[in-house]
């Protein structure tokens, strides 16, 4: 039986993302030292060309990428799934500087190279291509908002994940459209197909409480560092404030073993309680939905609803309880405010 929490349709919204466990990497993390450059005119292995790419773009050297890979061009496939994966981080990297033409051009090259291949393939079948078709969708959807077409973006990430629905990548443009658009909307459904802990909390009980949604994984490294703040800020406000941890099954438990729903419900009753005990004051909605809807591709995420059931917060990551803290003493502070789409 399906049980609803707060009856809501789910927009988009934009916020800075924090560091977080992602399920599948979306091309890699930033690496410690400063990428090596190809001589001038030189050919690079594309699987190289990809690495250095991405440094590029945590290290803001959109110049210094757009050359090289202007000048590796003559020397690669530029229709195969290594070069849009690189076109797409030097789309990403423009983003990140908020170079929005030079992220643009790229991004359009990346998912317009992906949707050609695809004509033949299936997107899951090759590695590279959901995260190169994944980060174009992305960053022309951030180039809509930046621009200041907010419902363009959200049509526009709307229909790319209806067009994905199914694949690898949906949760990714759902995460992207809930950036631009959640926040000041209310809180969308949430479903419970099982649960840890205590029930879900009903409508009635939640109402003029703030509410903190942590979503989790049980694999996530980040989600357990991120269950102290939430213990300190139930410890610091009781009953005012409510938080729910929604999550999911894998179809693994410990150390990659495969499993079946039965045997993972089992091993998260169990030996996972026993070693990583949740608080007894968390229900746990387990359904994979939620994740799907609230575009969860990185865990922890976290949302923050006000006393009126309008969300104030959507945040991909982690964040430390003195990040957290003023979000909801702010939104406790304001009591019954107006439930308008005013944000915090």
């Amino acid at each position: 039986m399906v049980r609803r929490l707060v009856a809501g349709i789910a927009l988009a919204g934009w916020v800075a993302l924090g560091a977080a466990c992602n399920p599948a990497p979306m091309g890699g993390e930033p690496a410690a030292s400063a990428p090596a450059e190809a001589a001038p005119g030189a050919p690079t292995g594309v699987e190289e060309l990809v690495g250095q790419l991405r440094d590029m773009a945590w290290a803001g050297q959109v110049d210094q990428a757009q050359a090289l890979i202007e000048t590796q061009r003559p020397h690669h496939d530029t229709g195969s799934p290594d070069w849009l994966l690189a076109a797409s981080w030097l789309g990403r990297g423009a983003s990140f500087a908020e170079q929005w033409d030079v992220a643009e051009r790229y991004a359009n090259e990346a998912r317009d190279g992906s949707v050609a291949l695809l004509a033949t393939r299936d997107l899951d079948a090759d590695a590279q291509l959901p995260l190169a078709l994944g980060a174009g969708i992305e960053v022309l959807g951030q180039a809509m908002h930046a621009r200041g077409d907010r419902e363009g973006a959200i049509q526009f990430l709307g229909d790319e994940r209806a067009r994905y629905r199914g694949t690898s990548i949906e949760t990714r443009i759902q995460k992207n459209a809930l950036l631009v658009g959640l926040e000041g909307e209310p809180f969308p459904e949430l479903d419970v197909d099982e649960h840890l802990g205590p029930a879900l909390p009903s409508t009635d009980s939640l109402k003029g409480k703030v509410v903190v949604a942590f979503f989790w994984a049980h694999w996530c490294p980040d989600c357990k560092r991120q269950l102290p703040a939430l213990e300190q800020l139930h410890d610091t406000y009781g009953d005012q404030v409510a938080i729910i941890g929604p999550t999911q099954l894998y179809g693994y438990i410990s150390r990659g073993e495969d499993a079946t729903p039965e045997q993972e419900l089992a091993y998260l009753r169990g030996p996972y309680q026993e070693r990583f005990p949740l608080p007894d004051w968390m229900s746990v909605p387990i359904s994979q939905q939620n994740f799907l809807d609230f575009g969860v591709s990185t865990t922890p995420t976290l949302v923050v609803i006000d006393r009126e059931g309008i969300v104030r917060l959507y945040n991909p990551g982690d964040l430390s309880y003195e990040e957290l803290a003023p979000h909801v003493e702010r939104l406790l502070s304001q009591g019954s405010e107006d439930s308008g789409n005013k944000p915090v």
